[in-house]
């Protein structure tokens, strides 16, 4: 019986894509101009910071990293906006006795201000960033951390999320996993790492979490 349901955060409760694609091209725009384009930076969507930066810029990984979220926090208030139907499904789910987490690779301070964007700060037991770990997904860590935290067992939780990171970090730590169709890379993306649900909207989730 599902009790829980941890979610991704960028790109799955919150439309981050515009920003964090803009971030990008500032960052890179700035130490190789002309050598990428917004459709390019799609594929850094998932991956943390520090894995995107190595592979781009191994010698300047920190300073990348930087530049990327002093820009990032200047302008994130104005470039997000909640994916449709987020708020009022979690609060029903929440009504209903369901427990609602956070695992995400981003910073636990950027996390809690996207909550304080959206109005949702309230709906969440628990926030895991990565700075609460020392691995981000698709290692297990995460969300075997976010289990111990809840008390809970690997068959009473879903990881739902937007990249191939969220399912693969998910059947790593053994619970069920979801991807959302809503995903910039796309449905037939996700479907590749074989999550056990697909949702097309957040309101899939009542039937999901009535299941045996």
């Amino acid at each position: 019986m599902i009790k829980a349901l941890l979610f991704d955060f960028d790109g799955t409760l919150l439309d981050t894509n515009d920003l964090i694609i803009r971030t990008f091209m500032h960052v890179l725009e700035d130490k190789f101009p002309g050598q990428y384009s917004p459709q390019d930076c799609i594929k850094f969507i998932g991956p943390s910071l520090k894995e995107t930066f190595e592979q781009i810029a191994p010698n300047e990984i920190d300073e990348m990293i930087a530049n990327y979220r002093l820009w990032n926090r200047e302008h994130h208030d104005e470039l997000v906006t909640e994916f449709d139907g987020v708020i009022t499904t979690l609060e029903q789910l929440k009504n209903e006795g369901i427990r609602l987490a956070i695992v995400s690779t981003k910073t636990r301070d950027m996390i809690e201000r996207g909550l304080n964007v959206m109005g949702a700060t309230h709906l969440f037991e628990l926030v895991v960033g990565s700075d609460d770990v020392q691995h981000v997904k698709p290692h297990p860590e995460p969300i075997l951390f976010a289990l111990e935290k809840l008390g809970l067992q690997k068959d009473e939780a879903i990881m739902i999320g937007d990249n191939s990171h969220d399912i693969e970090g998910g059947k790593n730590a053994g619970v069920r996993t979801a991807g959302v169709a809503w995903s910039l890379k796309g449905e037939d993306f996700l479907k590749q790492f074989n999550p056990d649900y697909m949702l097309h909207h957040m309101t899939d989730l009542f039937a999901i979490v009535k299941e045996p």
